[in-house]
C-alpha cells in the first residue's frame, strides 16, 4: 500500500507536475520515445529522491520506458504532499512519501519502496543503497546496478567501494557534466536563495553572506547572493578552491574569523560540523544560518539546542535561538536542505538535464550492468553529449562543426610553427 499524506491533494499536484513538464523538453522527448521503444521492460526501479514536480516527471519517463517504479523520499522536509499524491494517481509509480515525517517513518518509506524487489536502485544521498546493504541484503542478488545523484551520496558510495562493501555497479550521475555544472551551480544557487528569502524576507543587498565550501553548489550560492548585492565571504579547506574564490572576487577566511562578520551563513560542503556552537556564539545578534548540503549534519543543531536559553518560531522554516551570551541566531529549515524545505527545489529547466541524464544512466545499467564490476563507474560521455545536444536543440541553438582540414589537424602531430 502507498504511504501518502492525503490522496485528495492529487489534482493540485497534477497541475504543478504538468506545468513543470512543459519546461522539461529533453526529458519529455525521452519519455515520448521510450513509450514506443520500452527499453526498461522488466526493470523494477526503487527510487529514493526528493518528491518534487521534476521527480514526478522522471517517474513518468521511467514508467513510459516500461519500468515498474516505487518512489520514497530522500529527505523528510523535501516532499511535496500534493505531488506525491499526483504521482501515485496519475503516473504509474507507487509512492511512499510524507512531508515532515519522523525518522521511523522515513525508514518505513524506504522499506515500502524496497518492497518492489528492485532490479535497479536510483538514490539521492545513498540512504537507500546503504539500507539495502546493511538491512536488506537478501535483495542484493536481484539488483544489477544503481545510480546516485548528489555529491554527498557519491562520497558515501565511493567509501563503500573502498571498503569493498558495494555489491553492484553504480553510476554517479552527480559527476556527469550535465548534472553538476548546471544543477549544482544554477539550481542549488537559485533554490537556496529562494529558500533563504522565503524563510526570512531578508534584504541581501549590503548583507555579509558567508558561504561554506566553494564547490559547484557553493559557487552557485555565492554568485547568486553576490548578484543581489551581498558581500560574500567564502570558507574552504581546499587550497585550489580557496584560490578560485579569491580570484572570483570573494573574501576568503576560516569560519572562526568569518562567523562574527556574518549576517547569513550558508553551508554547502557535504561534511559535518561545519558551523559549530563555538561559531554561533561568535555571531552577530540575529545572524541567519542555513544549510544547502544534503544531510542535516553541517550545522550542529543538537549542540545549539542544548546550549540555547530560549527558542521560538518566528516565521515558517525559521526558528530563533537565544544563546547564553544574550544574542540570537535564526536557524532555517531545521538545518536541513534549505532550498528543498523552504522553497520549490530546483527549477524544472535545470532538472530537465539532470533527470534526462539520470534516466539514460538507468537505461545504460539495464543494458550493460552485467559487463560492469561492483563499484563506482563514470557516466558514459555519450550520455552527457546526448543530453547537452538535446537541450541546445530545445533552446534553438546550433553549433559549428569541424571541417575536413580541422579534423585532420586535430588528428596529426606533424604540423607546427
Amino acid at each position: 500500500m502507498p504511504l501518502l499524506r492525503d490522496p485528495g491533494l492529487a489534482e493540485e499536484g497534477a497541475r504543478k507536475v504538468d506545468f513543470a513538464y512543459r519546461r522539461m523538453p529533453v526529458l519529455r522527448a525521452l519519455a515520448e520515445r521510450w513509450a514506443e521503444e520500452k527499453p526498461l521492460t522488466g526493470a523494477r526501479v526503487a527510487a529514493c529522491l526528493h518528491v518534487t514536480t521534476e521527480t514526478a516527471n522522471l517517474c513518468r519517463a521511467l514508467v513510459a520506458g516500461g519500468a515498474q517504479v516505487a518512489l520514497c523520499a530522500s529527505n523528510p522536509l523535501s516532499t511535496k504532499d500534493d505531488v506525491a499524491a499526483a504521482i501515485q494517481r496519475d503516473l504509474g509509480a507507487e509512492v511512499f512519501a510524507v512531508h515532515g515525517c519522523d525518522r521511523d517513518t522515513y525508514y518505513r518509506q524506504m522499506a515500502g519502496a524496497l518492497g518492489i524487489g528492485p532490479t535497479l536502485v536510483v538514490d539521492d544521498g545513498a540512504d537507500l543503497t546503504a539500507t539495502v546493504h546493511e538491512r536488506r541484503p537478501e535483495l542484493l542478488p536481484d539488483i544489477v546496478g544503481g545510480t546516485e545523484i548528489t555529491s554527498t551520496g557519491v562520497v558515501r558510495m565511493r567509501n563503500m567501494a573502498a571498503d569493498d562493501a558495494l555489491r553492484y555497479p553504480v553510476l554517479p550521475t552527480n559527476d556527469a557534466l550535465t548534472k553538476h555544472l548546471f544543477d549544482n551551480r544554477y539550481g542549488t544557487g537559485q533554490n537556496t536563495v529562494d529558500g533563504l528569502l522565503r524563510a526570512t524576507n531578508l534584504l541581501l543587498a549590503g548583507a555579509t553572506v558567508v558561504v561554506a565550501g566553494y564547490g559547484w553548489c557553493g559557487r552557485g550560492v555565492a554568485a547568486r547572493v553576490r548578484g543581489m548585492g551581498a558581500e560574500v565571504v567564502v570558507t574552504e579547506i581546499s587550497p585550489v578552491r580557496a584560490l578560485e574564490a579569491k580570484l572570483d572576487g570573494m573574501r576568503v577566511l576560516p569560519m572562526r574569523e568569518a562567523a562574527p562578520l556574518a549576517d547569513v551563513v550558508i553551508t554547502t560542503t557535504g561534511n559535518r560540523d561545519v558551523v559549530t556552537v563555538d561559531h554561533m556564539r561568535r555571531m552577530r545578534d540575529g545572524a541567519v544560518i542555513g544549510n544547502s548540503g544534503h544531510f542535516d549534519l553541517e550545522i550542529d543543531v543538537d549542540g545549539l539546542t542544548a546550549v540555547a536559553t530560549g527558542r521560538r518560531y518566528v516565521r515558517p522554516h525559521c526558528v530563533e535561538y537565544t544563546l547564553p551570551e544574550g544574542h540570537r541566531v535564526l536557524l532555517l529549515a531545521e538545518g536541513r536542505l534549505l532550498g528543498q524545505a523552504a522553497a520549490e527545489a530546483h527549477p524544472a529547466e535545470v532538472m530537465d538535464m539532470t533527470f534526462a541524464t539520470q534516466a539514460l544512466a538507468v537505461r545504460h545499467l539495464a543494458r550493460h550492468a552485467a559487463d560492469l564490476a561492483p563499484g563506482v563507474h563514470s557516466v558514459p560521455g555519450e550520455i552527457e553529449d546526448e543530453v547537452a545536444s538535446a537541450k541546445l536543440t530545445a533552446y534553438g541553438i546550433t553549433l559549428d562543426t569541424l571541417g575536413p582540414r580541422q579534423r585532420d589537424y586535430l588528428g596529426s602531430w606533424r604540423e607546427g610553427t
